[in-house]
């Protein structure tokens, strides 16, 4: 309890998850920044659906294990899928293993998109899902590591900017600053990202007035 630590958030609300006491006063030993990836599963839906125009029905890829998937996939999707018109189908992963399997099912029902959720088992594989979406001809988003990976396209916090941010906590906390007086941050800066490799792959023309505004397209 007395070892500084410094965060780099995944999909946790620190302050739901007992890591500080407030994002403003953080009162213990950690402090960093906090990601909002579930909180931007609407946004990254509603990005797909400009992508894909048909998309109807979307494949949900999650891990049962990870409490903040768990509530991306319960809470936070149903509402924007609502909003969109689309049906939303949850898949669940629980190990590395699994992946062929949910995919021989996925490619019977056919749906128009697939939707990867972070957390650890999908992180650690994501080569296999961007190659098993590929091989489906099916669009997918993720997070930026998998859009990297050959996924279709990406949208959350800014990562880069985010690890800078994470240099000067540690900056501060060398200095002598206490984690518990350093405020939790939001990430400010996002970014929408295309693989337009995988869309010439899957046969999917990506509307241009979306390509305009991306942050980074992928040829």
């Amino acid at each position: 309890k007395t070892i500084p630590i410094v965060m780099m958030g995944g999909g946790l609300d620190p302050v739901e998850a007992g890591l500080v006491e407030s994002l403003a006063r953080p009162g213990g030993n950690v402090t960093g920044l906090t990601l909002l990836s579930t909180e931007l599963g609407g946004k990254r839906l509603e990005l797909f659906k400009e992508a894909v125009p048909k998309l109807a029905r979307v494949a949900v890829l999650y891990d049962p294990a990870n409490p903040p998937s768990v509530l991306e996939v319960k809470e936070v999707l149903p509402v924007s899928a609502r909003a969109l018109g689309l049906t939303i189908q949850p898949w669940e992963v629980r190990a590395a293993d699994g992946f062929e399997k949910v995919f021989a099912a996925l490619n019977k029902q056919r749906p128009d998109g697939l939707y990867v959720v972070a957390g650890p088992v999908m992180n650690a594989n994501q080569k296999r899902i961007a190659g098993l979406a590929l091989k489906s001809r099916l669009p997918s988003v993720g997070n930026r590591g998998y859009v990297d990976a050959g996924g279709l396209m990406s949208y959350g916090a800014d990562e880069a900017n985010s690890y800078r941010r994470v240099a000067y906590y540690v900056d501060k906390i060398l200095k002598g600053a206490k984690p518990a007086d350093l405020p939790v941050e939001q990430p400010t800066k996002f970014e929408l990202v295309i693989n337009l490799k995988t869309a010439k792959q899957i046969g999917l023309t990506i509307p241009p007035e979306l390509l305009a505004r991306a942050d980074k397209v992928i040829k």
